[in-house]
Order: C-alpha cells, then structure tokens, then sequence
C-alpha cells in the first residue's frame, strides 16, 4: 500500500515503520530558504532598520539564533548540504563545489584506466552550452569525473552520486511527501542524495555562463536570476511545479537559494564590465558593494540586495497566507556560508596560494615547496590539487613528499604566507577524517589570516570557503505563527537545521545518516 503523506502523522507511529516516530506536529510545510552570505549581523541591522520588512516579521514569531554557524568548511556545497544532511564533510565527502578524490579519473577517461585520483569539479564548467556559450540548465555527462560504479563499470559521477549521505528530501519522499528545491547551478542535482530522486521538482537556472554574461557580475542581474527561483517559489506554495504546467500539490519540504546578499558583498564595484545590459539605474549601477565599515553598514550594492531579497521573502509568505498555509509552514530563512571580510580594512588579495609559495627564497628548491606547486598545477590525473580562497585544500597525491613536510614548511613560512593557522597530519585528524583512509580528505588545510583572500581578482573583495567567523556565522530565524519571538545566542550549527526539520514534521532526525554519525542535535528552544 503507497502511504500518502496525510496518512503519516498517524501510521508514523505504527509498528510498520522501520525507525519510530517523534510526537505529531502540526507543522504540514517546511520553506527553507538560504539567503547566501547573509551574517546574523546583516540581520540585526536589517530588522532594526526596517522594522516593518519580512524578516522583522518572521523574527516576530520566531527564534533568531545569533550565534549559529557553519559546520567546517563553508563554502555551498558543504554548506547546503549541513542544512539538509545534518552532516559536516566527514559523512558528506565533499568540501568544496571544486575538490578533489583519490578514486576518481578525469571525464576523458572514458575506460577509467590507469591510475586513479583526479579533480572532482561541480560548478558552471560542468553544464550544457548551446553554440552561443548560453547554458541549458542541465549536466553534460561528458565534463563529469569518471568513476567505478558498483557492478565495476566506468561511469560519470553525478554530484547527487559523490553525495556519501541520505537528505532530507530522500527521507520526506519515502514517507510520501512532495518535495521540491530550487538553485543557483545544475550541479545542484546533488540535492537528489544518493537516490538520484530525492527532490521531485528541482530547478537550476544557471547563474553564470562561464565565458558569456555571467549574472554575479551585478546585483541587479543577480536578483533577475533569483527572482526566476522566487517565482518557482510562488508556484510551489499555490501547489503547482516549479513551472506552472502540472499540479502536483505543495510540497512537504521546499525551498531555494538566494544570491544578491553575497555577490553584493563580493563586488567591488556592481556590474565593473557593464555585462548586464538591464542594470541601468545609476543609483546602483557601478556603486560600490561590500561593506562601507567594520560595523556591517551595508554598501549601495549589498542594500539593494537585501532589500530585493526580503522584498521576495514578503511575496512568498503573502502567498502562504492566500493559499491559508502561513499556520502550518515552518519557515527557515538561513545562509549556506557568510563572507569575509565585513571590515574592508581587512581585505588582503595577495595572490594565489601556489604562487605565494613558489615565490619564496627557497620555493625552487625545497622538496615540500615544489610538492606543493607540483600539486597546484597539476593539469589531471593522480597529481595533487590545490583550491584556494580564503582557505587553501591541498591535495599532495603523486607528490614525492609527506605532508608533516608541508606542514611544517607552511608553518614555518607562515608570515609570508599570511597563514593563521594550518590544519595538517594530527591537527587535521582531529577534525576531519584522516586522509589515508579517505579519498576525500585533503591532506593539508590553510586558514589564512581573517580578510585574506588568496586570490589576483580585481572585481572581488570578499570570499568564503574557510573557518574564520565572518564566513562561519550565519543568519539563522526558524519561524512559524505559533511561535515566540526569542533571539538565542547559545553557539548551534547550521547542520542542526536537518533534524529539526524531520522532527517538525513528526518524522525521526535518526533517519537521516549523517545525524546518527556525527550525534547532530535538534535546535534549542523550539515549541
């Protein structure tokens, strides 16, 4: 007998199912929304000086947890995906959008021979463009990694497949829920868990072409693509696809990602190359992004950004009080990542990490600097791999060198490298899985000192990926009408989102792999 998903609040608490049930709740929805970069300080400062804005609205009948941050590392990948895991890369397998796997082969290694150990990039580069370089909003399996499935065959590895933990979409849709979700790349497949299925109506409006218009050269561009999503949105809550062509029901457990906030904390200045022929209006075209002071005052760019961006939160909870379901949503507005600097005193782009290193007196000749400039330029195969912003992941696979050699190279040159801290061989273990027994795991991590991004770019001044509190400390409200407005400043996790989300929904967090691994808690101080 197929369970529908009206049937569960009462069969969850049968023998029938293999995990028991939490007490029945009568939340029926859940809208999570990331709102990328967004700090706990913009909300502060966004609430405060819009007292009448949907945020404020939201706080006003829920909890603000002002100390929640991203579980290690923040870039979007790992950052969703602790959202909707409940998990960190140690059950997830993934660090960044672009890493790195000691099994994989590259995706012209259509026999999967030789030896293994290759990039595992899950961005842009990985889409379908037509002959005038514009996206189709769909994978090509051809610019996938090559990996060996389970019956030995030599595959392409989808994101949703590199996944090593279930989500809460595939939890939701075993019990017969709806669900749907909506993003920034088509590399988001990797929503699906390793089901493939997880998320019945996904949507990806590609957000950058690579080499054509890219969208995040602009605000305003940027809100044009989101508000693609915000009208997926919109649909959604009145129980149609993402579309508008088939009428599924509301889903269960939805919701999308927005992109002003961060881009108009990265520019320097909005649309610098005037790619985006609709942002004309000199009142934010060519303004400067970022933050004005360390204090968080938002510039010309970022307001425009976060006002459109709570301007659509308003539409969606408008249209959930029209379709009379605003009562039974809990709606969770957070951020994958933040971003950092806040303080433009800060910013400090000295260049690639790589580069850095090689420039050193000694970077030619000693065996850890060549190791690791080796690893950087790396063109495929089982070499190494670094990927840096503000962190450095170093992969040393295929390097004749260890990595308590690199480490305490890089720790002893940690000046010149504006190194705060390195993350190698113990200190690394402490933290992640250890490297020797997990294809994932870099050997080698770098936090450089806060503001620093390692990187040449003149378009950006902020950057996220690494440990520092301006990339880990998100914006975090979980919100519904039955609730009390409360701020938190108890320290939670952005991973903390996954089972508190099952758990509204009468559904068991255990369910969820990575919440049983890493003993990942409920959020505090909910009814």
């Amino acid at each position: 007998m197929k369970l529908t998903w009206k049937a569960l609040p009462t069969l969850l608490i049968g023998a029938a199912l293999s995990l028991p049930a939490v007490a029945q709740s009568k939340v029926q929805h859940v809208l999570l929304i990331s709102v990328d970069g967004m700090h706990a300080l913009d909300v502060e400062r966004y609430i405060s000086s819009n007292p009448q804005s949907a945020l404020a609205e939201l706080a006003s009948h829920g909890v603000t947890y002002s100390n929640a941050r991203t579980p290690a590392n923040s870039d979007s990948f790992p950052g969703l995906l602790a959202l909707i895991t409940g998990g960190s890369p140690i059950t997830t397998g993934l660090f960044y959008d672009a890493s790195y796997d000691r099994t994989i082969f590259d995706p012209t290694n259509t026999t999967c021979s030789g030896p293994a150990g290759n990039f595992m990039t899950f961005d842009e580069s990985i889409d379908l463009y037509n002959r005038q370089n514009v996206s189709q909003d769909v994978i090509d399996p051809t610019k996938l990694p090559r990996y060996r499935d389970q019956f030995g065959n030599c595959a392409p590895l989808y994101p949703h497949t590199a996944l090593r933990t279930n989500t809460i979409f595939e939890v939701v849709k075993a019990k017969g829920g709806h669900t749907a979700w909506a993003d920034k790349h088509p590399a988001y497949d990797l929503v699906n868990g390793p089901s493939g299925t997880g998320v019945d109506d996904l949507y990806t409006p590609e957000i950058t072409n690579v080499n054509g218009l890219d969208n995040t050269h602009s605000v305003v561009c940027t809100v044009a693509n989101d508000a693609k999503k915000v009208r997926a949105i919109l649909n959604e809550i009145k129980g149609l696809s993402h579309d508008g062509k088939s009428n599924p029901g509301v889903p269960v457990v939805f919701g999308m990602n927005f992109q002003a906030v961060s881009v108009g904390q990265k520019l320097v200045k909005d649309n610098y190359d005037n790619s985006c022929t609709i942002d004309t209006d000199p009142a934010v075209n060519q303004q400067p992004g970022g933050y004005v002071d360390g204090s968080g005052t938002p510039s010309v760019a970022l307001a425009y950004g976060l006002q459109k961006t709570d301007a659509a939160l308003a539409s969606m909870i408008r249209e959930l009080k029209n379709q009379g379901l605003y009562d039974s949503t809990l709606f969770i507005v957070t951020a994958k990542h933040g971003q950092s600097p806040i303080n433009p005193a800060k910013i400090n782009k000295p260049g690639h990490f790589a580069s850095l290193v090689a420039a050193l007196p000694d970077g030619a000749t000693n065996p850890a600097a060549i190791g690791l400039t080796n690893a950087s330029n790396c063109p495929t195969g089982p070499c190494g791999f670094v990927q840096d912003d503000d962190i450095a992941l170093i992969w040393l696979q295929g390097q004749p060198v260890t990595a308590q050699q690199v480490t305490d190279y890089l720790n002893t040159n940690a000046i010149p490298l504006f190194i705060d801290q390195v993350l190698g061989t113990y200190e690394l273990t402490l933290k992640f899985n250890d490297p020797a027994g997990d294809s994932r795991t870099p050997d080698i991590m770098v936090q450089p000192i806060y503001g620093t991004t390692y990187t040449t770019s003149t378009a950006k001044n902020s950057e996220h990926g690494g440990f520092s509190y301006g990339d880990t400390n998100v914006g975090l409200i979980v919100s519904n009408p039955a609730f009390k407005s409360t701020v938190l400043k108890t320290p939670v996790s952005t991973s903390q989102v996954a089972p508190t989300i099952l758990k509204s929904l009468g559904l068991n967090p255990n369910s969820l792999r990575s919440v049983q691994i890493e003993k990942t808690q409920v959020l505090p101080a909910l009814p």
